[in-house]
């Protein structure tokens, strides 16, 4: 019976609890009088409860009827949401968002973006895709995904058919756990002597990803694929490596990992850009996206930890090799 309950009769429910009498839901509807009644007789029939006392000269809720009218409140503000999005789609279609985003890129930041560009776009489609080193222009490439964030430092997979615009940065610490024995050396630190550690090193899994990674400091390497995984083996004490200082900020303020400190090399912010086919011409979803994920104001503020080294800084002529980014 539940089946045969419309939204007219859940319409006229509410009305006459509204106006508070049938003559009264009438008018507020546009209906016959006679046309409410039957509403309601019909939707208690359904029911198999009464909604109004009979006896009273208002219409006044019975029990069940106070219990069920904010289901059919809810079940109208539904419909008309339903309506909005459904007159929305027909005038504008399905905003679609396909992008893939790296890995190291601000988590708590993207999340933002997105919560904004749902709130601008309700009706937007997205599909979104959590790569690292040359995985997001690979999707775009094989037209899995229309846009990738990548990092400006992994080499281009086809530079005659994509293109990059700059997007934003994000700098990276060295850490390692308080038990690692690079933890106990005081001051600024070599590179040769990093070189004697093993360093945790993400990497993607393609065929050709030694190709790609760039920057690394030690030959002894540990090679993983996630960086949630290098971020736990970190704090596990095995290696030391190279992390997104927003990924890490708390660790570092309770003391579960320690920054560590270079000398006469310096490491780079990331620069994260967004890769695109050439020619591709965004929609206003996906402006409205990338405007957000390059808007410095929403990106992690730096804190007060530990830098690098005032002469590190300055030190100029390093090899490109020298600059660990991962």
């Amino acid at each position: 019976m539940l089946d045969n309950v419309t939204i007219n009769q859940l319409r006229a429910f509410v009305a006459v609890c509204d106006q508070g009498s049938f003559s009264g839901a009438a008018r507020e509807l546009k209906r016959a009088q006679s046309a409410i009644s039957h509403a309601i007789n019909a939707l208690e029939s359904a029911f198999d409860v009464v909604l109004f006392e009979r006896n009273a000269r208002k219409a006044t809720l019975t029990p069940a009827g106070r219990s069920l009218l904010p289901d059919a409140r809810g079940v109208i503000s539904r419909t008309e949401e339903m309506k909005m999005r459904a007159v929305s789609i027909a005038e504008a279609g399905v905003p679609q968002v396909s992008i893939a985003v790296d890995t190291y890129f601000p988590r708590a930041h993207l999340i933002d973006c997105l919560r904004t560009v749902q709130a601008d776009f309700p009706t937007a489609a997205i599909n979104l895709r959590m790569t690292t080193m040359q995985g997001g222009e690979r999707l775009v490439i094989e037209g899995t995904c229309a846009l990738a964030v990548t990092i400006m430092d992994v080499p281009e997979l086809n530079p005659g058919t994509m293109e990059r615009l700059h997007l934003c940065e994000a700098r990276m610490v060295t850490v390692c756990a308080p038990s690692h024995p690079l933890a106990a050396i005081a001051g600024p630190i070599s590179k040769e002597e990093f070189g004697r550690h093993i360093q945790l090193v993400v990497t993607d899994n393609q065929s050709d990803a030694e190709k790609t990674q760039q920057g690394v400091a030690s030959e002894r390497q540990w090679r993983v694929n996630d960086l949630g995984a290098k971020h736990d083996l970190l704090r596990g004490g095995l290696c030391w490596g190279h992390m997104p200082q927003h990924m890490v900020e708390q660790d570092l303020a309770n003391g579960a990992l320690v920054e560590l400190r270079r000398r006469a090399w310096h490491m780079r912010a990331l620069t994260f850009m967004i890769s695109q086919r050439r020619g591709y011409s965004f929609s206003e979803c996906e402006t409205r996206l990338v405007e957000l994920l390059a808007d410095p104001q929403r990106l992690p503020k730096k804190t007060g930890q530990r830098s690098v080294s005032r002469k590190g800084k300055k030190a100029a002529g390093i090899p490109a090799h020298a600059r660990p980014m991962r």
